[in-house]
């Protein structure tokens, strides 16, 4: 058993000064970091409990955006109105994620701090660069079906993003609040999350001692309809083999704008811009949607016992769309 000291802030700069000075973690519903302490993996010696922090409210803004606390449950913002209405999907993609009871403890910051599911990475023992850089990978040659990438990958770490809730973001679009000791910052969700390159130890843009306070989508696309879809091994409790979530709006049957985004198949929520740019001023129909998925998956390299994702990540895409288009 390893002994560590426990913290529970009442405010952000609060929150922030106690996590300095020593290897520390927030916790908030804790249902990633209880895991990976217990497995050994992360060794934090001090947690700082942030539940009391003002953090649970959704907010809609005179631009059209939606501001949404850090500690929002992953329940809460599903069923939220706004998020319904405006944004079905990531209301459709964090009901496809986890159980109801870790949605109802799981919060928005946590979801985006969610880490791999890579057995070598939780094992504590498998050579593993995200867990002890230098030390090799595992999943290159090792079991590599399941919860690893095509799109992104490494020489140094082939994991795959796990969130569901992280691909609709990327589709919609989102700036990520942090509060730290040099004040507060915004990052772009699209540049939150890191590819492994060199550094898979390094997962996001986040500084050690910044806590993130919100997250704030982007104003929806007018007129649009959208779709998420994920594919996995068992109807529920899994997570994704593939998952596409797609944002579309037409004139009459021609695309004038499209969002795509996949998970399952990317070392970080994978926004796919060229095959958007390739779908605007198509017809909504199949052949376009079958292009545009085979753009999405140029230059993913296959591993042993993956490769299988590419065609059915081309599928996840093709099906959000048509569902999307025909809704």
């Amino acid at each position: 058993m390893r002994n560590f000291s426990y913290q529970r802030a009442d405010s952000v700069d609060t929150a922030v000064s106690a996590h300095a000075g020593q290897p520390s973690s927030f916790i908030a519903g804790g249902t990633t970091l209880l895991d990976l302490v217990k497995l050994d993996v992360m060794q934090p010696e001090r947690i700082v409990d942030v539940n009391d922090l003002p953090l649970y409210d959704i907010e809609e803004l005179d631009d059209g955006r939606l501001k949404i606390g850090a500690m929002v449950t992953n329940t809460d913002l599903a069923y939220h109105d706004r998020v319904k209405n405006d944004y079905a999907v990531l209301s459709e993609a964090l009901l496809s994620g986890a159980s109801t009871q870790l949605r109802n403890k799981a919060t928005t910051g946590g979801n985006v701090m969610q880490r791999v599911r890579c057995a070598y990475f939780r094992d504590g023992v498998s050579p593993c660069n995200k867990r002890e850089p230098g030390s090799g990978c595992s999943a290159i040659g090792g079991d590599n079906r399941s919860v690893h990438a095509v799109l992104g990958t490494s020489e140094h770490c082939i994991a795959s993003h796990p969130s569901d809730m992280c691909v609709a973001m990327a589709a919609i679009g989102a700036t990520v609040t942090v509060n730290g000791p040099n004040g507060e910052r915004e990052i772009d969700f699209l540049d939150f999350h890191l590819l492994p390159g060199d550094t898979p130890e390094q997962e996001h843009a986040l500084e050690a001692d910044e806590l993130i306070t919100h997250v704030t989508l982007d104003a929806p696309v007018k007129g649009n309809s959208s779709h998420y879809l994920k594919l996995r091994d068992r109807a529920s409790y899994q997570f994704a083999l593939a998952s596409a979530g797609v944002i579309v709006a037409t004139d009459g049957d021609t695309i004038r704008e499209a969002r795509i985004a996949m998970g399952g198949v990317g070392t970080k929520p994978w926004r796919a811009t060229r095959a958007e740019q390739a779908l605007v001023g198509q017809p909504a129909n199949e052949a376009s949607f079958k292009k545009a998925a085979e753009i999405a998956f140029e230059g993913a390299t296959p591993y042993e016992h993956n490769a299988f994702k590419i065609p059915l990540g081309q599928q996840a895409v093709v099906r959000s769309l048509r569902n999307a288009t025909t809704a």
